[in-house]
């Protein structure tokens, strides 16, 4: 065997634990960010309600959907992250 191949193999174990640990940041911010997107709707929608109590069956029913399409794309890029993680 060959210094270089020893290296170059040496090389890719690296890279690829590399690769794992960018995977998991990445699905850490993907969570961090859609935690914070869903308090600002809460926090924003509350205050809506306190200003005016008549809407706020429309204000919580606009807060469910958007909260629940930003855990959808959550969800997505944390299954995006799996399968970095598990599938290369």
């Amino acid at each position: 065997m060959t210094p270089l191949f020893v290296l170059l193999e040496n090389v890719a174990d690296v890279a690829h634990e590399w690769m794992k640990l960018g995977a998991a940041l990445a699905a850490v911010i993907a969570v961090f960010g859609a935690s914070w997107g869903i308090s600002k709707i809460a926090k924003t929608a509350l205050e809506g309600i306190a200003r005016q109590p008549e809407a706020g069956n429309d204000l919580r029913s606009a807060m469910i959907v958007s909260a629940a399409l930003i855990e959808g794309v959550t969800f997505f890029a944390i299954l995006v992250c799996l399968l970095i993680l598990f599938v290369t």
